[in-house]
């Protein structure tokens, strides 16, 4: 016969626990952030310490994606490389991750691909959210700079446009912004073409 514990926490003492056990704002380390995100199907980023809890994606920004997954996965089976979708834990330095919604490797034994998060890629790309653009389109622009990837993407939905931005030195240069009629090109990847409009038209 199956008996029910009778020791049963209520809402009030575990939150009191959790907030006794898990780390203040601030205070999160790499393997504190790690052992969250392992435990969890939120997507969640960290930088120096304070945790940023991300939106979850819509409908239109998962179509978006994943037409340029599919166009960037044909470019990079060729190239013998690799292309991965968010979540994916990308780690810019000590106590600051990303999840990209894109990541690309030109080799997929590149040594920066690790089963837990990577080191760096070659291609980085965002669908600018909603909710806080310059999340993508400022802060996101140093921490990939800073990471040393060579080349960002920013997608923006509203305006309808690919930003292709490249690494000069320490910070990006905006190579080009591609609306619908145009190509958005790699600056680095030979051949790695997006056209704008059948992206803004999937559906």
């Amino acid at each position: 016969m199956l008996h029910l514990s009778t020791v049963r926490p209520n809402q009030d003492q575990l939150d009191d626990l959790l907030l006794r056990v898990l780390p203040e704002q601030g205070q999160w380390s790499d393997e504190d952030y790690l052992w969250l995100t392992d435990h969890t199907n939120q997507f969640i980023e960290v930088t120096d310490g304070y945790l940023e809890v991300l939106p979850v994606p819509t409908d239109h920004h998962q179509t978006l994606l994943l037409f340029l997954y599919g166009v960037i996965l044909e470019w990079v089976r060729v190239a013998g490389g690799k292309v991965l979708l968010a979540p994916l834990r990308l780690r810019i330095r000590e106590r600051k991750f990303r999840e990209p919604d894109l990541l690309m490797l030109m080799d997929a034994h590149d040594p920066r691909r690790s089963n837990r998060y990577w080191t760096g890629a070659d291609l980085v790309l965002e669908v600018v959210s909603p909710d806080k653009p310059a999340r993508d389109t400022v802060d996101k622009l140093e921490d990939y700079a800073e990471a040393g990837i060579p080349e960002y993407w920013i997608i923006e939905p509203q305006a309808e446009t690919i930003r292709v931005f490249v690494l000069e030195g320490a910070s990006y240069r905006e190579l080009g912004c591609y609306g619908r009629g145009a190509e958005a090109r790699s600056a680095r990847l030979e051949g790695l073409i997006v056209e704008v409009t059948p992206l803004f038209d999937a559906k």
